[in-house]
């Protein structure tokens, strides 16, 4: 476990390998830099992410393609700073808001204690335009359970009494970033980060292959654009909510 005091502990919760570098490495390696403790939570074991072509798709295939999207998880954490990476091990493709699922994500935010929690938006987004991988079906699956595990269960001791057998008390997280919500509040400068962003996102060789080039050109531009509505040369926005 951390022993940095609670305010200095962040937490990541995405569905899969790989949604955390797109929507928020550059913040990552930031608090990284200032000292922050950050852990990442995968909810999914990532085994539904092979190539499209894919004409074997039996358990062999997913177990292989799910232990080497774990590596590369692990290996952009490192780029980052990251000091964790916790897998949940749902299966890729079908997540679901379970209670189940909340509960899981109330644990291990009630064994770390984090003081920050980035979330994927539980929120479709269609304007300006309609983007099909910010839509994924997990991943708004991962933000609708996030939300519901850190207010109100992980601070209420009456959500899941069986926690508090295991010795784990009721945590209140003090700020939480939405990535892509409809409705977006908060920038972070990442002008001194991109560059570690983009190599994070380099070690996800089985998704990105070929494609790196314009996937480096995409992330570029449009965290320029981010950054041009905040004053910044480089930014990453989210919807920033303080818990009081």
């Amino acid at each position: 476990m951390p022993q940095e005091p609670e305010t200095q502990r962040a937490m990541v919760i995405v569905a899969h390998p790989d949604d955390a570098e797109f929507g928020c490495a550059g913040t990552v390696a930031r608090w990284s830099d200032e000292g922050w403790h950050v852990t990442y939570v995968i909810l999914t074991d990532g085994s539904g992410g092979g190539p499209d072509d894919a004409m074997d798709v039996g358990p062999a295939a997913r177990q292989a393609i799910s232990r080497q999207r774990k590596a590369e998880q692990r290996a952009a954490a490192d780029v980052l700073g990251v000091k964790e990476v916790l897998f949940l091990d749902y299966p890729d493709g079908s997540l679901q808001p379970t209670l189940e699922l909340r509960r899981d994500i109330v644990r291990v935010v009630r064994q770390y204690r984090p003081a920050r929690v980035i979330i994927p938006s539980p929120d479709r987004v269609w304007v300006p335009s309609y983007v099909l991988r910010r839509q994924h079906p997990d991943h708004l699956a991962a933000g609708q359970a996030a939300l519901a595990a850190l207010y109100p269960a992980a601070q209420n001791p009456w959500d899941f009494p069986e926690l508090l057998a295991e010795g784990l008390a009721p945590h209140r997280v003090s700020e939480i970033y939405v990535i892509g919500a409809p409705t977006l509040n908060y920038a972070v400068d990442i002008t001194s980060t991109l560059d570690r962003k983009i190599e994070a996102l380099r070690a996800h060789r089985s998704q990105l292959g070929d494609r790196f080039g314009e996937i480096e050109r995409m992330i570029r531009t449009a965290a320029a654009e981010r950054g041009v509505k905040h004053g910044m040369e480089y930014a990453e926005e989210f919807h920033r909510i303080v818990h009081w």
